[in-house]
């Protein structure tokens, strides 16, 4: 029986190599996503980037990381601050208009003042409503 000679180091043996091959492979793919990230590089020294970890995994990756370990960082924390003001502006633009609720606000003081109509009123809140 095969099970009969697996010890319980072998198992932790065996989670330490898929432990281990889990983190490489998610080394080989934040080295590709930030290859093909760059814009300070030309297209030949990505291919040549991209040619050197396909031939050499284990090296080219390593390699990689010691080179453009600080160039790295920087680009994700300027995408970071990108997101973080995208995300600054779509909130105050929400923010600013008030949203749904005061679109409902402002169709409910036309109501109220006559302006409107029960009906318009509904169609406007049901607009606002689907929007948020």
């Amino acid at each position: 029986m095969v099970l009969a000679n697996y010890t319980f180091a072998s198992f932790l043996w065996d989670m330490l190599l898929v432990f281990a091959f889990v983190i490489w492979f998610w080394l080989l793919i934040t080295v590709f996503s930030d290859i093909f990230r760059r814009h300070d590089t030309s297209g030949f020294a990505k291919v040549l980037w991209v040619i050197f970890v396909i031939i050499a995994p284990y090296v080219g990756v390593l390699i990689y990381l010691l080179v453009e370990l600080r160039g790295m960082a920087e680009r994700n924390m300027k995408q970071v601050q990108a997101q973080q003001e995208q995300m600054d502006a779509y909130v105050k633009s929400v923010a600013a208009s008030g949203g749904a609720a005061a679109e409902i606000e402002k169709a409910k003081g036309l109501l109220d003042s006559g302006a409107i109509t029960q009906a318009e009123f509904d169609s406007i809140k049901a607009k606002a409503l689907a929007s948020s």
